[in-house]
């Protein structure tokens, strides 16, 4: 059965063309930030934050809303770009990324904006955060849900590893893992940096629960989210394999866009592309 409607997913559809055009324009304003990884989370955050968190952006702090860690907190700009166009703040603001006193920072803080649970750099950390919420909204008898996004570069890490080994052995079944499998990093290739495959029977064998979706097929992903959820006895990871620089064919898949902000004409004709995407959509 599909846990969503066409009607879900042309809406989710549209927030996400939206926050692919406001992730560029961000970026060209603040001349930093990290474009690639952004636009290939794009339609995975608009899912998240339109159909299947448990969210008020009312209320930030909902006691019994589920919890979303950012462990590539360099992909903040997605972020930032869904929670503005989902409520929680002006959209106006997001165009102060990376100033002098913005709470937009290149990567999240916690204290700064309200509606983020942690303050991500360091890749590898988010994973063990959300390990901590899970097993303490356990305790409180909570049926929230704890949701943590990582890189496929950051499974390079060691304390990755020892949170995989963690979850897994204490059967964590609240938590969901979702890793935007993208095969690049700031250097290259995944594969030729440092192999992560075959990473499906590395995480089975540390007792998750694993789907491989296509990350850029909403019904696939939610459909897997709703999986996730009732499975017990252990946590579940998506593998969400995504495009590096989705929606702007010119960059797609190449690495160097990882770290790269386009000039003020790039940013023009990326914004192009998508406006053409969206129209094409409207028609179909």
């Amino acid at each position: 059965m599909s846990y969503v409607t066409e009607a879900d997913i042309t809406r989710i559809q549209v927030v996400a063309n939206d926050v692919r055009q406001s992730v560029i324009e961000m970026l060209a304003r603040a001349g930093s930030g990290h474009l690639a990884g952004s636009l290939g989370m794009a339609d995975i955050l608009a899912a998240l934050y339109c159909h299947v968190l448990r969210h008020n952006p009312d209320d930030p702090e909902w006691e019994e809303r589920d919890r979303l860690v950012l462990s590539n907190g360099h992909i903040a700009p997605v972020r930032y770009a869904t929670m503005a166009h989902l409520g929680y703040f002006p959209v106006e603001e997001l165009f102060t990324l990376r100033q002098l006193g913005s709470r937009l920072q290149g990567h999240p803080e916690r204290n700064a904006l309200p509606g983020l649970e942690t303050t991500s750099g360091p890749l590898g950390d988010g994973l063990t955060q959300a390990i901590g919420m899970a097993l303490g909204l356990s305790m409180n008898e909570s049926d929230a849900h704890v949701y943590t996004l990582m890189s496929d570069g950051e499974q390079q890490c060691g304390v990755t590893w020892e949170a995989v080994m963690f979850a897994g052995a204490h059967k964590i079944d609240n938590l969901t893992g979702i890793i935007a499998r993208n095969n690049i990093q700031i250097s290259g290739s995944t594969e030729e940096v440092l192999a992560l495959e075959p990473l499906v029977e590395k995480y089975e064998s540390f007792n998750w629960n694993v789907i491989e979706v296509d990350g850029h097929n909403i019904e696939m992903f939610i459909d897997a989210i709703e999986q996730a959820k009732h499975t017990t006895g252990k946590p579940t990871v998506l593998i969400a394999h995504t495009v590096p620089g989705k929606g702007v064919p010119e960059i797609e898949g190449d690495y160097r866009w990882h770290g790269k902000v386009p000039t003020k004409e790039e940013a023009n004709r990326f914004l192009a592309a998508l406006t053409q995407d969206r129209k094409l959509a409207s028609v179909s």
